[in-house]
């Protein structure tokens, strides 16, 4: 196991990166344990039965991946993950009355020329 400090792991992410790819990292904070870091490949968490969906959900209803990032990430096409979302309840699209309504005059405007 190897045991980074906060401000190395400012200064220096990959390099903790780096050593979560091959074993535990121990971030300390003026000289108390604060976090630890496990490299995702380690464990093999991504292949669990619906982990990678699991997390592509998360992270696409946070505003952290984008609709087609997270339909990677969760080994799914667009279309089956733009499904899946829907089924939860999470919007595809987030956009005010107004934005969609200035996209339907865009439109109009472009189907007429």
């Amino acid at each position: 196991m190897k045991a980074v400090n906060v401000s190395s792991l400012k200064n220096n992410p990959s390099e903790a990166l780096r050593f979560a790819r091959e074993d535990m990292v121990l971030v300390m904070n003026r000289d108390k344990p604060d976090a630890l870091m496990v490299g995702i490949n380690q464990t093999d968490t991504l292949d669990m039965p619906g982990v990678r969906t699991a997390l592509a959900t998360s992270l696409f209803k946070g505003g952290a991946l984008s609709l087609a990032r997270s339909a990677q990430l969760a080994h799914m096409t667009l279309a089956n993950f733009i499904a899946h979302v829907s089924r939860l309840g999470i919007p595809v699209i987030n956009q005010t009355a107004a934005e969609v309504q200035q996209d339907m005059d865009t439109l109009d405007q472009w189907l007429a020329s």
